[in-house]
């Protein structure tokens, strides 16, 4: 069977429907899957997808493959991804999630769970090979029922979130999944809700369901600015990611609400590590120190983050991209929905919400950058970057994920996308000086290795 190589990332399986991605090739996922799953002894595994046009397809070829494996499916329908990893928590240990997550509406994937862990990297290449070799074992006794997780689901969060005070928000789901979930949860904790774009619509006709790019926030900022709401949340496609915005119209990046989410899981487990990716604030980590914790800096990517908290026992990870865990009083995985109710329950604490959030530390940054590449190109360019990269004292270079380098005063970060073909740029200065010296350092040497590099949002 011939596939492309694009299509496996670091930590799922992801492509354009019907370019590289066909129902063939969700038959074989199914089939391998399922061989690799019995070997592992799993015979249960739970199924799901988002609202993306091509799922229904995807997901019934999926299911094939599995129960020609022999594997005993639970099919969950339309969830949200957190909500696939619920069922694979909750009624089995293994899940396929076919989701495009905040990828263009042309685009589908599948996000995996074997044997209670998120798959990645060398376990994703064996999927590959016995796709591509047709080195699956078929056996008779596969079965598939229909099973509502979302009552279980809503209940166990309501059942662990207090509020100290109802808030009224606003909810933008961008017509991603999330929609038709978010909204009732966050009422049954106690919200007053005004909902956008809650219905699940494919086509995504408003904006992109993507809240870590600005341009998809106006209409909620515009919708909160115009109204007597105190808070706006805003999900991307498949309900994994929470993006936060304040009344003043002020982007709560994730790498802060990790400062006020470390705060309060180390008021009941001093001493815990926090783990966060190498994107974050350079402020994070001191924060993280200032309650009681010890940070953890790591590379990007949710299956990465979950791997690293299991190993060192983590109450909480998170990355900038908007992923936030809770193994504390949650189940382990990245949960938009969940991550919104503890930020909801830590601001009711106080009389104003904006006001506590605005306080966080900050820094002066650049949204996160993009240079788009030809498909293989990212990780060469960054090894090129990293051999050719001298910079004096005080900078300290890391090379973790890509090239970060930390100053007194501030970082600048290019890595590799491990998910699209682009080289990832962040830069953050104390002062605005800062960040332009340091974006100058940084961009002097991209430049010094890729001369025609372009950026798809400003660089300024």
């Amino acid at each position: 069977m011939h596939l492309s190589a694009s299509l496996f990332k670091a930590y799922d399986i992801r492509g354009i429907v019907p370019t590289n991605l066909t129902e063939d090739v969700a038959l074989a996922l199914g089939r391998a899957f399922g061989t690799l799953a019995r070997a592992k002894g799993e015979h249960t595994v739970a199924v799901g997808r988002d609202g993306r046009l091509s799922g229904p397809m995807l997901v019934g070829a999926l299911v094939r493959g599995l129960q020609e494996a022999g594997m005993a499916v639970i099919d969950v329908g339309m969830v949200t991804t957190p909500m696939l990893y619920f069922a694979a928590a909750t009624l089995c240990k293994s899940g396929i999630q076919v989701t495009g997550s905040h990828n263009p509406r042309d685009h589908n994937g599948f996000k995996m769970v074997m044997a209670g862990k998120a798959i990645y990297g060398e376990e994703i290449q064996a999927l590959r090979s016995m796709m591509e070799a047709q080195g699956w074992s078929l056996q008779a006794g596969g079965s598939c029922r229909v099973v509502d997780v979302l009552p279980a689901y809503r209940a166990r969060i309501v059942g662990d979130i207090r509020l100290a005070r109802p808030i009224k928000i606003v909810v933008d789901s961008g017509n991603g999944v999330a929609g038709a979930s978010a909204p009732a949860i966050l009422r049954a904790i106690g919200c007053e809700v005004q909902e956008l774009y809650s219905e699940v619509d494919g086509t995504f006709p408003n904006h992109h369901p993507d809240p870590s790019k600005p341009d998809n926030l106006r209409d909620l900022i515009a919708v909160l600015q115009r109204g007597d709401a105190e808070l706006g949340l805003a999900f991307d496609g498949d309900g994994d990611r929470l993006g936060i915005v304040t009344k003043d119209g002020s982007n709560i990046y994730p790498d802060r609400q990790m400062m006020l989410f470390a705060q309060d899981v180390l008021s009941r487990v001093p001493g815990g590590t926090i783990v966060f990716d190498v994107k974050c604030s350079q402020r994070l980590a001191p924060a993280i120190e200032a309650a009681g914790g010890k940070p953890l800096m790591f590379k990007t990517g949710h299956s990465l983050i979950k791997a690293k908290m299991r190993e060192v026992d983590s109450p909480l990870g998170g990355e900038m991209s908007g992923h936030i865990f809770f193994k504390e009083r949650w189940l382990g995985f990245d949960d938009g929905t969940y991550a919104g109710c503890r930020l909801l329950e830590i601001v009711s604490r106080s009389p104003d919400a904006g006001v506590l959030l605005n306080a966080l530390p900050t820094s002066f940054s650049t949204p996160e950058l993009n240079v788009p590449c030809l498909e293989g190109q990212p990780h060469p360019l960054v090894a090129q970057l990293v051999a050719q990269a001298r910079f004096d004292a005080p900078a300290v270079v890391n090379t973790i994920d890509g090239l970060r380098v930390d100053w007194p005063d501030g970082f600048g970060l290019v890595r590799a996308s491990n998910t699209t073909p682009v080289l990832v740029l962040r830069f953050e200065g104390h002062t605005p000086a800062a960040l332009e010296r340091i974006q100058a350092a940084m961009l002097a040497l991209l430049y010094a290795v890729v001369p025609d590099a372009q950026f798809d949002a400003p660089a300024h």
